[in-house]
């Protein structure tokens, strides 16, 4: 694949910078652990042999009376009865490969030596939270839940926020005027008291939530988009694509989108800190994910209402810090990729 001298040029800048190149590579091993969560931190066996054949509970649920029980429903592979049906009374009929954490992010540990939440052991790496989940596991789960949200986010509020800007730019004059006071006028509106009035409301959900900060988030592109159009549309190659009859929307993403990307893609990474970070603050006020939901939010909740159990905020703390200075670190690599006036070594 032959790259252009730009595309080059930028990356040898983005690896330049080295500390936001392996926040990159540390960025990426953590979110494919935890897109893998299933097989890290799980309550059901990777895969376990009963009778010389190979079940693979965590993509497919098995009922109780496949391994010889009595119930139809999904075998329970902690407990003891259905660990003796599948290995047998002498441990050696059959075998199950545990995840490194035998715990789902909402299974609740009642094997405790002493009351919720617990410290750190040999079984709880993190601990346990008030209610006996473990903390390990509900951090793996939460900073996916978390990642996944600040993407999905920022691509959809990146899509309308650079469609509005253009528009915007491109045409001006009346448009440009009119759209304008519609955004001063919607980014005036008090956005946390119409989240509580929308929680209120609905119920929340991965979605739900979704959609209410999109609302609002889609605002931070607009300017810079508008501006990159304004300046880019008196160009003379843009004058001549319009003199030879190419419509508007092909001049507008061929010739004119790529100038404004430029800003837009160094703006990104930081569209996606607060994208987490709001998700973060909604659940810690207790007006984000449905209760029991793995959130990082919670956890920091957990931590404030439990100051004798350090390791909760502790846990909550780190996760976040190492992702928004992670993504910080790659925001400043692209930042300085696409600046023309810095130069690789």
């Amino acid at each position: 694949m032959n790259l252009s001298p730009i595309t080059q040029r930028r990356l040898s800048q983005f690896r330049a910078n080295k500390r936001g190149f392996w926040s990159l590579w540390i960025f990426l091993v953590l979110l494919g652990v935890a897109l893998g969560a299933e097989l890290i931190a799980n309550d059901k066996p990777i895969v376990l042999s009963y009778k010389g054949s190979l079940y693979f509970p965590v993509f497919a649920n098995y009922p109780e009376t496949t391994f010889g029980g009595d119930f139809e429903t999904e075998a329970e592979y902690r407990d003891s009865f259905v660990q003796e049906l599948i290995q047998g009374t002498d441990g050696k009929a059959g075998w199950m490969l545990w995840p490194p954490i035998p715990f789902y992010y909402d299974t609740i540990n009642y094997n405790l030596s002493q009351p919720a939440p617990t410290p750190p052991d040999n079984v709880n790496w993190l601990g346990t939270d008030d209610q006996g989940r473990d903390v390990s596991a509900r951090v793996i789960y939460g900073f996916r839940i978390s990642v996944l949200f600040g993407l999905i986010l920022t691509f959809l509020s990146t899509v309308i926020g650079v469609t509005a800007g253009a528009i915007q730019g491109y045409y001006g004059g009346k448009v440009d005027l009119v759209m304008q006071r519609v955004i001063e006028i919607w980014s005036s509106l008090p956005s946390l008291y119409i989240l509580i009035i929308f929680a209120s409301i609905f119920t929340p959900s991965f979605w739900v939530l979704l959609f209410i900060l999109l609302l609002f988030k889609w605002l931070s592109l607009v300017d810079v988009v508008r501006a990159e159009f304004l300046r880019a549309r008196n160009f003379d190659y843009v004058r001549a694509a319009g003199a030879l009859g190419v419509s508007d929307p092909v001049i507008m993403w061929r010739h004119v989108l790529p100038n404004a990307m430029v800003a837009t893609v160094t703006f990104m990474p930081f569209i996606l800190t607060a994208a987490i970070t709001s998700l973060t603050a909604l659940d810690f006020l207790g007006l984000g994910m449905p209760p029991g939901s793995p959130s990082l939010g919670e956890l920091l909740s957990q931590g404030k209402n439990n100051l004798h159990a350090p390791w909760l905020g502790i846990c909550a703390f780190l996760s976040l810090a190492v992702m928004l200075i992670l993504l910080t670190f790659i925001g400043e690599a692209v930042r300085d990729a696409f600046d023309p006036r810095k130069t690789s070594l």
